[in-house]
């Protein structure tokens, strides 16, 4: 059970000061963990003192260690790309390497599919309102925005990327309009783009949907509705497999909702990318003589 949870189970155990001190860590974690101890006692109303007894009471040493799990719940740990790809050196021949990222990859399915019960209703049914969708992801998340993209526009023509090719985020995201909806995907360390993306549609009236690590995200601040992934990885990079996985059952969604007519959009757009010539048939086997 994480931290948070902890909290919320508790809460009502509490004493007055140290509820105050709960709301604002399950409520501003993202605070808790940039911040010092006496600006979130200045931010929260509270002393620094209380701070120190609300993370003993919850078996802590002391506040900085209360951040530093925290912190670690929410995948913003401070170990960087070159650090942990210090613990691969010499492991080439390691039988283990391999099958060690399938085991953590298994974890990251599981633990996505349970963070996001019931949120890919909500998703649907915000996307579904939208007048157009667009989906952006930078970097290692490109891959899974231009999924989102292609994969949901074989029964819905107005998806779009935002992928700032060439220098045309800014124009990209003007095309963004009260009414749309914005699909964003990131993780930590968060791409400038992502967040630049974000406020964007805040700013034009779109709904916005954070696809990211954490509810504390940059990105999930601002979000009217977040899906959550898993990035662990035995290997110096994050992970964006259950990114891509959450996605994928994203879009089986949004398709199984559409009912019947979305049979008819996907076998047009199948015929036309095998008419078109984007699809190569497979050879027929010969007949036997």
């Amino acid at each position: 059970m994480g931290i948070r949870e902890v909290i919320r189970e508790q809460f009502a155990g509490l004493s007055p000061a140290l509820q105050e001190v709960a709301k604002f860590v399950l409520d501003r974690p993202n605070d808790v963990v940039t911040v010092s101890m006496r600006t979130v006692a200045q931010r929260s109303a509270t002393k620094p003192p209380t701070l120190v007894r609300f993370a003993q009471n919850f078996g802590f040493k002391g506040w900085p260690e209360l951040k530093q799990a925290l912190a670690s719940e929410m995948g913003l740990g401070p170990e960087q790309y070159g650090e942990r790809a210090r613990t691969l050196v010499g492991r080439a021949k390691d039988q283990t390497l391999v099958s060690e990222m399938f085991k953590v990859h298994r974890l990251n399915l599981e633990a996505t599919e349970r963070l996001n019960e019931g949120t890919l209703q909500r998703v649907c049914a915000i996307l579904e309102k939208a007048q157009a969708v667009h989906a952006a992801g930078f970097r290692a998340c490109f891959p899974v925005a231009f999924s989102l993209t292609y994969v949901y526009r074989l029964f819905r023509n107005t998806v779009h990327l935002v992928d700032g090719q060439g220098g045309s985020l800014e124009m990209q995201l003007r095309a963004l309009g009260k009414g749309d909806a914005l699909v964003v995907i990131s993780f930590t360390p968060y791409s400038r783009e992502a967040v630049q993306a974000a406020q964007a549609a805040k700013a034009a009236g779109c709904a916005l949907i954070a696809i990211t690590d954490s509810a504390a995200s940059p990105i999930s601040l601002l979000a009217d509705e977040t899906i959550l992934f898993a990035i662990h990885s035995p290997s110096f990079f994050p992970s964006v497999t259950a990114a891509m996985a959450v996605t994928e059952g994203l879009v089986e969604m949004l398709a199984s909702r559409a009912g019947k007519t979305v049979v008819k959009r996907i076998d047009e757009s199948e015929a036309n990318l095998f008419e078109s010539g984007a699809y190569v048939q497979a050879p027929r086997p010969r007949a036997k003589g």
